[in-house]
C-alpha cells in the first residue's frame, strides 16, 4: 500500500475469514497483512502462518524461539493492506439508527418523554461515532509515527537510492558508501539488471537447467571412471620403483573426496568473492559485486536468478577440473572433477528449494532453510554454508544462537 493511501479498515470478522493457502491475513497490533505469497517462502513452513492466521502476531516476532530481525520486520510492511476496526460494533448500530429514530419519533408524538430522552442519547451516539470515523485515517497515521514498527517500515521503491523503473546494474555504484546498507535491506520485487533484453535474458535461469546441462556430464563420467579403474591400469607412482594400483571399488571414495572439495569451494566463493566488501569509492567494483551476488541479497525470492546460468557455473568447473588435472593422475583426477561437480548441482539446488521449498518441520532441511534466511535478514557477514553448515565452525562464522 502506498504511504499516500489512506488505509482501508476491516473488521475482525473479515480477518479471521482469511485463513486458507489461498488468502491468509495477519495481525501486528491494529495493522493487516495479506501475507499469502508469502507462504511457501516462510522459513517456518506454510502450515506455521496459516495456524496463527488472523491472530496478532506482536509477540511472535519478539520471539522466542525466535525474534525477528528489522528487515524481517521491513519485509513483513510489504504486504500491509489496512487496520483492524475495532469500532465495528458502532458502525453496525449507526446502520440500523435512522430505522430507530422513526419508530422513536412516532412514539415521541404518542407522548412518551422516556423515548425522547432515548432518542436524544442515540442521536448523540450517532454523532460522537460519526467524529469518530472521520478522526480515525489521521489518527493511525499518528500513532504510526510514534510506534516501533515505523522504524521498520516497508523500502518505498518511489523514493528509494534507485530508479527501479530504469536498469540497476548501472546504477549501483553510484551509491557509493551507501551501497552495503542498502543491498542488505532485501525486497520482495523482481530486478531489472540491464536494459537490452539479450543481456537480461542472459542472467536468468530456470532452475531445471541446471540438472539439464550438467547431470548428463556426471553420469557420462562417472561411468567412463568407473570403466577405466574396472580395467586394473590406473596406478599412483609413489617413487620409480613403487607404485599403488587403484580398483574399481575407490571410485565412490573419489566421487565423495571430490563432493567434499566442492564443499569448501562453495565455502570459499561465498564468503570472500561473493561477500566481498567493495570499496565505496569504486564504482567498478561495486557493479561486478551487485552483478554477482548483491542482487541476489536485494531481492531474494527473485526465482529466475537463484542458480548459476551454465555459461558462468562454466568458468569455475573448467579452473576447477584443469587443477585438480595439474595435481593427480588422469582418471583419479577426472573422478574427483566428477563428485565435485555433482556436489555444485545439488548446491545449486538445495539452494533453489531453501528459497522456495516447504521442507518438513525438524528435518535437516528445515533447519538449513532458517539457517540460510537468518543470513539473507540479519546475519550477512556469517553462515556461509548451503549444502551444510560444516565449513562455517572451523572459519568462526557460525550464526549464533539467539539469547532471550
Amino acid at each position: 500500500m502506498s504511504p499516500s493511501t489512506s488505509p482501508r479498515f476491516f473488521t475482525e470478522r473479515e480477518v479471521a475469514r482469511h485463513s486458507t493457502k489461498d488468502s491468509c491475513w495477519v495481525l501486528l497490533g491494529t495493522r493487516v497483512y495479506d501475507v499469502t505469497a508469502f507462504l511457501r517462502m516462510h522459513p517456518g513452513g506454510e502450515a506455521l502462518i496459516r495456524s496463527r492466521a488472523g491472530k496478532d502476531l506482536t509477540q511472535v516476532m519478539e520471539g522466542p524461539p525466535h525474534r525477528h530481525s528489522p528487515n524481517a520486520r521491513r519485509w513483513l510492511e510489504q504486504y500491509y493492506i489496512g487496520e483492524l476496526d475495532r469500532e465495528s460494533g458502532a458502525e453496525e448500530v449507526q446502520k440500523k439508527l435512522p430505522a430507530l429514530l422513526l419508530l422513536d419519533c412516532t412514539d415521541c408524538r404518542g407522548g412518551n418523554e422516556e423515548k425522547l430522552k432515548t432518542l436524544r442519547v442515540r442521536r448523540k451516539a450517532s454523532e460522537e461515532a460519526e467524529e469518530k470515523s472521520a478522526e480515525k485515517t489521521s489518527k493511525v497515521e499518528d500513532e504510526d509515527e510514534n510506534s516501533p514498527y515505523k522504524l521498520c517500515s516497508s523500502v518505498d521503491l518511489d523514493k528509494d537510492l534507485v530508479d527501479w523503473r530504469k536498469p540497476l546494474a548501472w546504477q549501483v555504484g553510484n551509491l557509493r558508501e551507501k551501497y552495503d546498507a542498502w543491498v542488505h535491506q532485501p525486497v520482495d520485487k523482481p530486478i531489472r539488471l540491464f536494459g537490452n533484453p539479450f543481456m537480461e535474458a542472459a542472467t536468468k535461469t530456470s532452475w531445471y537447467w541446471v540438472p539439464i546441462v550438467w547431470l548428463p556430464i556426471v553420469f557420462y563420467l562417472s561411468w567412463h571412471c568407473y570403466t577405466t579403474l574396472a580395467q586394473g591400469n590406473t596406478r599412483i607412482e609413489l617413487t620409480s620403483d613403487f607404485s599403488i594400483p587403484i580398483p574399481k571399488h575407490v571410485f565412490p571414495v573419489l566421487f565423495m573426496i571430490g563432493w567434499f572439495l566442492w564443499t569448501f569451494i562453495e565455502y570459499c566463493i561465498h564468503r570472500f568473492v561473493f561477500h566481498m566488501k567493495p570499496p565505496a569509492h569504486n564504482y567498478y567494483l561495486i557493479t561486478l559485486h551487485f552483478l554477482l551476488h548483491g542482487q541476489h541479497h536485494k531481492s531474494p525470492y527473485d526465482g529466475s536468478r537463484l542458480v548459476f546460468p551454465p555459461g558462468l557455473a562454466s568458468i569455475v568447473v573448467g579452473l576447477f577440473y584443469m587443477s585438480l588435472c595439474k595435481t593427480l593422475p588422469e582418471t583419479i583426477s577426472v573422478s574427483v572433477f566428477v563428485g565435485g561437480l555433482g556436489g555444485y548441482v545439488v548446491y545449486d539446488m538445495i539452494h533453489y528449494y531453501l528459497h522456495y521449498g516447504s521442507p518438513k518441520r525438524g528435518s535437516y532441511l528445515y533447519s538449513l532453510k532458517a539457517y540460510h534466511v537468518k543470513h539473507h535478514f540479519e546475519h550477512q557477514r556469517s553462515g556461509f554454508g548451503i549444502t551444510t553448515t560444516f565449513w562455517d565452525h572451523p572459519f568462526n562464522t557460525v550464526i549464533p544462537d539467539e539469547k532471550f
